[in-house]
């Protein structure tokens, strides 16, 4: 924390208010509502700022100390760092699924086995991804084409060449990328060794783990084991080629050792415990970098047997064995899936019970990233297959053409995408009265006397809280997704019995072969263009901040957890965050403060994991203040094994009950913790987690204040920090911390 000049203690016995902003990015001037800020602690990519003193209104209500923690930069920051958010999407959702399990699963170490098998195939597919593009595609088919190298001088002067080397020289192409991946999973986010927390834990839950066990040596031997699993896929590959017309000893050999390297790998994460090791082991790390070691070196030696392979090279066609170990592949992730949702409806539980679909976020989530990186490695091949032959309108039934268990998976992923929003559609239009009636009694509850001009903003704040309770409705939708998503990934096993879709469509559904190759192409433009959506998406979540607060809540979400199951996803900033808001708080309580804890949005979630990491003697002298929280709505139910009921009121049982929780029912995100308190519904709710929960009206009004000519806005999920109802909060916590902690001579 070099980066600021920190300021002395605060004056003995007062109160600080640290906020500590959500998903908005805003600034800290935004945040204390106070043009003049200076830092007084962290560093450009999260700090602590405090309004300058000497200036008019530098204190908050009552006179307490204001600070706020700005974290917006640890997950986001440059556009290089937003773009790799976009293009590690699957990676990072197959990271978070594992954080997914259910509270009560039959086995938890064979429930992180099958997750992390799946992480492995992911990288797998990686591989295979630029294989089929630099070494089927290219080297294999274009390079045997003069039409294809006619005009192409960065290819032709291989064009003529033996296969052999044509292979070899091509084969650097994927080793690149495995460097690259490799480089961007080595880089440190940032440095965290000045946030660590003693390693033993305060609390007894799950969540308080987050943020305070160094994922380092963890991240290390996973990250050898992919680069050891991906080298091998690349060896595999190549020698599958070779096999189909050659075979010796040294083939064998060669063989032998790449079976051995991902039989290797796939024991290291399922049945190895070292591997979660907490504390650097030099012995146990030293296994697996040999591992990876061995496994670039057997690859190196496949390309110069690749090279030098005097024998007879199969003519046409596609590369030998490539369609076929790919089809292998998704045939493997859809077992996967399907092991995974049967170990979870198994022995689901954990999640509260308002949730209708408990603990199926991991199977969930992990279909949907295996679902988005195969359409994204269809994509790239479909796309350069197609720019390869440029006198065909179509990649289908060319000499460039891909395979076709990439066909199955574009066709798959198109038929899943538009089913879904059919789907979605028809549940929307279905709810849409259900919602509509909900929302009407809760606005003519809110505003019983609103004059009869007012009828059309009462329509709008109607429109705003049906919509925002159709969060609601998006679980069973992602259920139903990733259910087709799964269901397209089975589909590629016909392209091992070499069927096409347009035949198969024909014969057996009587749809039309070339409406079936329609569909297939408009795919590939689908997907084209959802990856172009992610890519501008992910630029204005970090540039434009009311774009962010639709967009960042998933790059945040994602990227808020521990890489445990894939180390290329992104860094997980809550490794610095979290330790670094527990110092913080742990010296202001030791200079004689009270602190009041405010957490926006997902600023609820770092406080909560902070609060559960604290020491008796320090949470003493706390109180918490969430508005906008997800910890109800959506943590306790994606995360019960870790933000559950207990564990939340464990939070409120640490700080003695000094916790207001304030919401809107026109927030699409956040919502109650405990209780809703909504006017009409009985709560059933007893003892202090029944006083947590403070409803907001919103908007203020439908009508204009006589003082202005517009009605107030509305908020849904803006933070509240100008709201009287937060100053009636602060000034509530504010009192009940000050009497138990009078100031110290």
């Amino acid at each position: 924390m070099a980066d600021a000049t920190p300021t002395g203690p605060t004056t003995s016995g007062g109160i600080v208010e640290l906020r500590v902003h959500g998903v908005s990015g805003a600034g800290a001037d935004q945040v204390l509502d106070r043009p003049y800020v200076h830092q007084v602690a962290g560093d450009r990519s999260g700090g602590f700022y405090r309004p300058r003193p000497g200036y008019p209104d530098s204190t908050g209500t009552d006179g307490v100390t204001l600070e706020a923690y700005r974290w917006s930069d640890l997950p986001s920051g440059t556009a290089v760092r937003t773009l790799s958010l976009v293009f590690l999407l699957p990676f990072m959702l197959c990271n978070v699924a594992l954080w997914m399990r259910p509270a009560n699963t039959v086995s938890k170490r064979g429930f992180m086995a099958l997750c992390r098998v799946l992480a492995l195939t992911l990288t797998m597919l990686y591989v295979l991804t630029i294989v089929g593009v630099a070494l089927d595609l290219i080297a294999w088919r274009c390079m045997d084409t003069p039409s294809c190298l006619a005009g192409r001088s960065w290819l032709s002067w291989l064009g003529g060449r033996p296969t052999g080397l044509r292979l070899g020289v091509l084969a650097f192409v994927p080793v690149a990328a495995i460097g690259l991946v490799w480089w961007l999973g080595a880089r440190p986010g940032h440095s965290f060794d000045a946030f660590r927390t003693p390693s033993s834990r305060a609390s007894k839950h799950r969540l308080s783990a987050v943020g305070q066990w160094d994922g380092e040596p963890l991240v290390g031997r996973l990250r050898s084991v992919h680069v050891a699993a991906a080298f091998g896929t690349l060896s595999g590959s190549l020698l599958a080629a070779r096999a189909s017309q050659h075979r010796s000893w040294v083939m064998v050999i060669l063989l032998t050792a790449t079976a051995a390297v991902l039989l290797a790998c796939l024991a290291l994460v399922t049945v190895v415990p070292s591997i979660d090791r907490t504390d650097p082991s030099p012995r146990v790390d030293g296994v697996f970098r040999g591992l990876r070691t061995i496994a670039c070196g057997l690859t190196m030696l496949v390309i110069v047997h690749i090279v030098i392979s005097p024998a007879p090279w199969p003519q046409g066609g596609a590369l030998p064995g490539y369609g076929a170990i790919v089809a292998w592949l998704f045939v493997s992730q859809t077992v996967l899936v399907v092991a995974l949702a049967t170990l979870v409806i198994w022995r689901r539980g954990g999640g509260q019970s308002r949730s209708p679909i408990r603990a199926l976020g991991a199977p969930v989530f992990m279909t949907i990233s295996a679902g988005l990186a195969v359409a994204f490695s269809a994509e790239l091949v479909y796309r350069v297959s197609d720019l390869l032959d440029r006198e065909g309108t179509t990649a289908d039934g060319l000499e460039t053409s891909p395979p076709l268990a990439y066909k199955w998976a574009i066709f798959g992923f198109f038929l899943a995408v538009v089913t879904a929003l059919l789907v979605a559609g028809v549940v929307t239009r279905m709810t849409r009265r259900g919602r509509r009636r909900a929302a009407r009694a809760i606005v003519a509850a809110d505003f019983p006397d609103a004059p009869p001009n007012a009828a059309g903003r009462l329509r709008r704040v109607e429109q705003a809280v049906a919509r925002a309770r159709f969060t609601e409705r998006l679980e069973p939708l992602s259920v139903v997704y990733a259910g087709l998503a799964a269901l397209g990934l089975a589909t590629s096993v016909l392209g091992l019995l070499q069927l096409l879709p347009g035949d198969v469509a024909q014969r057996y559904v009587g749809v039309p072969e070339g409406m079936v190759n329609f569909l297939i192409g408009s795919g590939s433009y689908v997907i084209a263009a959802i990856l172009l959506g992610l890519v501008v998406g992910g630029i204005f979540a970090y540039r434009t901040a009311q774009f962010r607060r639709y967009v960042g809540v998933l790059w945040d979400l994602g990227t808020f957890w521990p890489r445990a199951a894939h180390p290329f996803a992104p860094p997980c900033y809550a490794e610095r965050a979290v330790p670094e808001l527990a110092k913080r708080i742990t010296y202001l309580v030791e200079q004689g403060q009270g602190v009041l804890l405010a957490g926006h949005s997902h600023g609820s979630v770092l406080l909560a994991a902070t609060v559960l990491q604290l020491p008796t003697r320090i949470t003493e002298r706390v109180a918490l203040l969430t508005y906008g929280s997800p910890l109800g709505r959506l943590y306790s139910r994606l995360f019960p094994a870790y933000a559950d009921e207990p564990a939340l009121r464990e939070i409120g049982e640490r700080i003695g009950w000094r916790w207001i929780n304030l919401w809107r029912d026109t927030d699409p995100i956040g919502g109650w913790i405990f209780a809703s308190h909504r006017p009409g519904e009985a709560e059933t709710l007893t003892g202090p987690p029944a006083s947590v929960d403070r409803r907001l009206t919103d908007p203020q009004d439908v009508v204009p204040a006589p003082s202005d000519s517009v009605p107030p806005p509305i908020l849904g999920h803006w933070p509240c920090e100008s709201q009287e109802a937060f100053t009636d909060a602060v000034r509530e916590l504010t009192a009940r911390l000050r009497p138990a902690h009078p100031a110290r001579d």
